[in-house]
């Protein structure tokens, strides 16, 4: 039986880069995995004094997560960190506190950038505060996407053969993360 991964994309951007490797991983996935890409678009900011009513979108979010077997954050960078939309959606799921949706869940990054240092930043920022919040993180291999616009065509299709076979390789290691973490 496949293991359902959820890919969060952190970009709200229509082309974002992010969203853009998301649907190439599930395109690109083992029988074992199956990804099921979502975005980030319509969850409300995180606010504490909501928690003992949550609204019906934090809600929606954190069931997505409590389906899953496994969580894999595809963000670019901003600001040298990760886009305020994926730090609220976290924020959104993590709690209440002690109760975060990400509990036990085998966590995988990858970080891009149009740029030369693909993600960096962002890819540590996650690395920095996940722990305590989600299950184990895949440690390697390590993915950052540089100048990752000229691995798609403009129709957002997969066209790049060294980035195909980078996602190719990082889902091969998830998987077999994700099924040690399961046994």
């Amino acid at each position: 039986m496949a293991h359902n991964v959820l890919v969060i994309v952190g970009s709200l951007r229509k082309e974002a880069f992010s969203l853009k490797v998301a649907n190439a991983l599930a395109k690109l996935a083992p029988p074992s995995l199956k990804l099921n890409v979502t975005t980030l678009h319509g969850i409300s900011f995180f606010n504490q004094d909501l928690e003992a009513n949550p609204p019906a979108d934090w809600l929606a979010f954190r069931d997505k997560i409590k389906a899953s077997d496994a969580v894999i954050f595809v963000t670019p960078e901003y600001n040298r960190s990760i886009p305020g939309v994926l730090k609220n959606a976290i924020d959104v799921a993590s709690r209440p506190y002690g109760q975060s949706s990400f509990l036990g869940k085998p966590v995988g990054i990858i970080s891009n950038s149009p740029g030369p240092l693909g993600g960096v930043n962002a890819s540590m920022d996650l690395k920095k505060f996940l722990p305590g919040i989600v299950g184990p993180i895949l440690g390697q291999p390590e993915i950052y996407i540089t100048n990752c616009g000229a691995s798609f065509d403009d129709k957002g299709n997969l066209t790049g053969e060294a980035l195909q076979k980078v996602l190719e390789q990082y889902l091969a290691a998830f998987a077999a993360f994700v099924d040690k973490q399961k046994k």
